[in-house]
């Protein structure tokens, strides 16, 4: 009898091991998305930066022309 208390706590314990690297890995997989998810989100920002730069600067040349001619 006490051999079986044994092997069952056994493979409790391994059981509950399991449990919390999966829930870990979760915690993990979670995290890693949302630090993608910034990376993302601040590429879009600079893309979006740059374009907005580049057409100003297309403005403010043309109005330079405009203005010596």
């Amino acid at each position: 009898m006490l051999g079986f208390i044994s092997a069952i706590s056994r493979g409790g314990a391994i059981i509950g091991l399991i449990l919390l690297i999966v829930a870990l890995l979760k915690q993990l997989i979670l995290a890693v998305g949302l630090l993608v998810a910034i990376i993302k989100l601040a590429i879009i920002v600079i893309f979006v930066a740059v374009l907005v730069m580049i057409a100003y600067a297309i403005y403010r040349d043309h109005k330079k022309h405009k203005a010596e001619v």
